[in-house]
């Protein structure tokens, strides 16, 4: 079992918990895409399950659903991280998005304070 950091925040944006599907492809090479859900998520990224280790700065395309938006939200993030969790099958990677509009980020502002409210 991983031990909680207990360290001093370091990050620039309250992230939530939430579980939010996701489908995610490198770029510019890969034009397979893989599905899987968030761990968490901020205005500046998200901590995402996937079923492969990314080098960092990888980079990749995101297809963001949420609840409070019918259209999924695209954008691209750079990997910061990816670290095994199940021996070749399950990976926890972190993510900083790297470009994001307005009015996604208002999106995603939104769904991180409804989460944060709801403990």
């Amino acid at each position: 079992m991983s031990k909680e950091y207990a360290g001093p925040e370091k990050r620039k944006y309250p992230r939530a918990n939430g579980r939010f599907i996701v489908s995610y492809r490198v770029i510019p090479n890969n034009s397979n895409a893989d599905v899987s859900q968030t761990k968490n998520l901020s205005l500046g990224g998200m901590l995402l399950t996937t079923n492969c280790q990314f080098e960092s700065g990888t980079n990749l395309a995101l297809e963001i659903r949420l609840p409070f938006d019918p259209d999924p939200i695209m954008t691209i993030a750079k990997v910061l991280e990816s670290k095994e969790i199940t021996k070749g099958m399950i990976y926890d990677t972190r993510l900083a998005f790297l470009a994001i509009d307005e009015k996604h980020r208002k999106v995603i502002g939104e769904t991180v304070g409804y989460y944060l409210k709801k403990g």
